[in-house]
């Protein structure tokens, strides 16, 4: 059994349920928050409150810290955990740059301890269904795709006061909503390697952005698009994968796309009997959280491959290291990214200035 803390009753409400669809696995112990009253409500009963996060640190009782707070704070927690000598979940974003991303990799690397980034998009029926035709040798080379993160935030959402703030948030729509489309389509179409983008605030009074259209060019050669606001009429997501003899198509479901139903496509010379047979023998899995925590459980354990890893949390900070850079400046921006990018350190507009000073000398 792995003991766990989740920090914070807000989107750890949705953990927990996670959590506890595992029961032989992990055994939640407490929820840390400094709403008490909110924690309670999250809880129910049989589950300790606390308040002190320095304490969770210190419980030698517990094997796995589940950070679920604003994103300012997750590098600063995330790499106090693994130094306390637990395993780590962060959600995303997993940090609010590069130079942190790598800095975070260092003490994860010294700690010995496993750290996940949360992206629980990649585990559901649809993405153990694409897994199969792929390994079956029935889609071939990615060609291109299109992705749309469409949803509705409205000035009600933004009450919240870290919100739609550079200091709270990090970040906008490319940060906080998109983010998980494009690490699903990063699963299938490898890295980026080249990129534009446009991203502007049209939705809402924040100072953060609500809207972005992305085009990227991929290390195989593939190409996509990404259409995201957060002014749509309702919350929908859609992502069209094609590959080199077979089309994917997803439902619209926003917030979980590997469970809803996907469709796919023969393209000559597969033929679609060949798609429908393969389909045919994919078994029942895990969706979101509890998949993506049932593959954290055989990483912890020393069975790893199917977890989200501290790579791929990084791969997804260089991508909107990118989409800002290139949205500012109006340049295509290659990848990847090192220490000598402009944004390394960041792309909150104070920490944007000085790393492009830094650049101009």
């Amino acid at each position: 059994m792995i003991r766990v803390a989740i920090i914070g009753a807000g989107i750890g409400a949705a953990h927990l349920e996670g959590y506890r669809a595992l029961p032989d696995l992990f055994d939640v112990r407490v929820l840390c928050d400094l709403d008490v009253a909110r924690a309670r409500l999250v809880a129910g009963d049989g589950l300790a409150i606390a308040t002190d996060f320095s304490a969770i640190l210190a419980d030698d009782t517990l094997d796995l810290i589940d950070i679920c707070l604003p994103p300012h704070l997750h590098f600063e927690m995330s790499a106090a955990a693994l130094r306390a000598g637990k395993h780590v979940v962060c959600e995303k974003p997993m940090v609010r740059s590069l130079a942190e991303a790598d800095a975070l990799a260092d003490v994860a690397r010294a700690s010995g301890r496993v750290f996940s980034p949360v992206f629980q998009y990649r585990y559901g029926p649809a993405t153990a269904q694409l897994d199969a035709l792929i390994a079956a040798g029935l889609a071939g080379k990615p060609q291109v795709a299109s992705l749309e993160t469409h949803w509705n935030r409205d000035a009600v959402y933004y009450k919240t006061p870290w919100r739609g703030t550079w200091a709270g948030e990090s970040g906008g729509a490319v940060l906080g909503h998109a983010i998980h489309n494009h690490d699903l389509l990063g699963r299938y179409f490898g890295p980026v390697t080249i990129l534009s983008a446009q991203v502007e605030t049209r939705i809402n009074s924040i100072e953060t952005d609500d809207c972005a259209a992305i085009l990227m060019q991929f290390e195989n050669g593939a190409l996509a698009t990404s259409s995201v606001t957060l002014g749509a009429a309702t919350d929908t997501s859609r992502l069209r994968l094609v590959f080199e003899t077979l089309t994917a198509t997803s439902g619209t479901t926003p917030y979980a796309p590997a469970e809803d139903i996907w469709t796919f496509e023969a393209r000559a010379p597969v033929e679609q009997s060949q798609i429908n047979a393969v389909l045919a023998t994919v078994p029942e899995v895990r969706s979101g959280f509890a998949g993506f925590f049932e593959a954290l459980a055989e990483a912890i354990h020393g069975r790893p491959g199917r977890e989200v890893t501290g790579e791929d949390g990084r791969r997804s900070i260089e991508l909107v290291t990118a989409i800002y850079d290139a949205a500012r400046t109006g340049k295509r921006i290659s990848l990847p990214l090192g220490t000598n990018a402009a944004l390394y350190q960041g792309w909150l507009p104070a920490q944007a200035a000085k790393g492009n000073k830094q650049e101009q000398k």
